[in-house]
């Protein structure tokens, strides 16, 4: 009822989610050695957020450890089942309860992950946590304007384009202006249908390839 979810939601919880080809776990020390292999040669991946690349493990520890204890942010390890290694992390942030608004953000996968179905399946988990399990109402997707292949994946998942903050962060000595987008409760259930369908099994070859676009269905 739209009485109910006018009512603060609850906060989400580091709590491990199973998926068909993820598993996200909460971030901790010990995804520290599968993160840094996962980070080897792939500087260019972090061009876009606050922190990396890593000149040695012990720095990477550094902010592993900053993240996992946020209590206001919590972050999950996306470990490939196939491999059963930690291969990026992404985050729920800036938590609204009494709005009923969070965010999928903080996002970072190896160059092996992007574009794949680990990475589809690794965000779907999160949205339908919020969504489903959470009972939120808005979910946004925010990215610096500049970054294309984070702005293509709001599009992907069926997030709508809102607006830009000019210069609204300073990011590795950058004034950077920030692109928002949102997905509303009501426009979930026909985005959920069509992710489930892109990431069946029968949707992709041997290789791993989607013989479907996420976009067409």
């Amino acid at each position: 009822m739209l009485s109910d979810r006018l009512l603060p939601r609850p906060f989400p919880e580091k709590i491990i989610h199973e998926g068909s080809y993820v598993r996200l776990e909460p971030l901790s020390e010990r995804h520290i050695d599968d993160l840094w292999n996962a980070a080897e040669n792939a500087e260019s991946s972090w061009e876009y957020l606050r922190y990396g690349p890593f000149d040695d493990i012990e720095s990477l520890r550094t902010v592993i450890q900053e993240l996992a204890g946020r209590s206001h942010q919590p972050f999950w390890a996306v470990v490939d089942r196939g491999s059963n290694r930690a291969k990026g992390w992404l985050s729920i942030c800036d938590v609204y309860p009494h709005e009923s608004a969070a965010e999928i953000g903080s996002i970072w996968f190896s160059p092996s992950m992007q574009r794949s179905h680990v990475s589809t399946e690794a965000v779907f988990i999160l949205m339908e946590y919020v969504f489903d399990h959470l009972g939120y109402t808005r979910l946004v997707w925010r990215c610096f304007e500049e970054n294309i292949p984070s702005r293509r994946a709001a599009e992907r998942y069926g997030f709508t384009f809102e607006g830009v903050w000019r210069s609204g962060a300073v990011a590795k000595g950058r004034t950077r202006d920030i692109r928002w987008h949102s997905m509303l409760i009501t426009e979930w259930p026909a985005r959920k249908n069509a992710i489930r369908s892109w990431l069946k099994t029968d949707n992709f070859d041997q290789s791993g390839k989607a013989l479907r676009r996420l976009a067409d269905i």
